[in-house]
């Protein structure tokens, strides 16, 4: 059963290090395209970044529910928003939490993978720790609710969130597992099958 907001567990294991600023900081990327006589010229796309945070805390994921647009409203959804000119994804995670959410948190590892949205906008997702701050819906959003790794099925998702909620609750299985033993005083090594 999903549990309240407001309580804090140890840091996730980050899917893996974020990528360097400049490499996924613009909403518009440049590739390079080589025209049928060989030379190459570059090419601008149009593709507009909307970043979304995998918040953790205390061993659970944080899902927020739409209130708007009315297509969207009633699903859930990992927090976030656009990437605005000259903002890293980082920056524009910790500043869409904010404002969606009224905490302040730590963006941790990106989970490998892009999503298309409407057209012309690509979802890109982070894992991010909860600094401070109790979550409350304060923008396009109506509810949130804290689920543990093997309650993540238990809302409707939006489509372009399931694959990067899939990711975030395994990356929280998988370190809930690693943390336990010690937690319990009990070592990895006494929790091995005997030979």
């Amino acid at each position: 059963m999903p549990t309240a907001v407001g309580h804090r567990p140890a840091p996730v294991a980050a899917a893996r290090p974020a990528p360097s600023p400049r490499a996924d900081s613009a909403s518009a990327r440049e590739a390079a395209v080589a025209p049928p006589g060989g030379r190459s010229t570059l090419r601008r796309m149009t593709e507009r970044v909307v970043v979304a945070g995998a918040v953790y805390d205390r061993g659970r994921l944080l899902a927020a529910r739409r209130s708007a647009p009315e297509e969207l409203a009633g699903r859930w959804e990992l927090p976030g928003g656009k990437l605005e000119p000259g903002e890293r994804p980082e920056e524009a995670l910790v500043r869409e939490l904010r404002e969606e959410l009224g905490v302040e948190t730590e963006p941790l590892a990106r989970i490998p993978g892009s999503w298309p949205l409407k057209p012309g906008y690509v979802l890109q997702v982070w894992t991010a720790r909860l600094v401070s701050g109790e979550p409350r819906p304060l923008e396009d959003h109506d509810a949130l609710r804290w689920l543990g790794p093997d309650e993540t099925d238990t809302v409707d998702w939006l489509d372009q969130d399931r694959p990067a909620v899939a990711e975030a609750a395994r990356l929280l299985r998988d370190s809930l597992a690693e943390t336990r033993p010690e937690e319990s005083g009990e070592s990895r090594e006494s929790r091995r099958p005997p030979e």
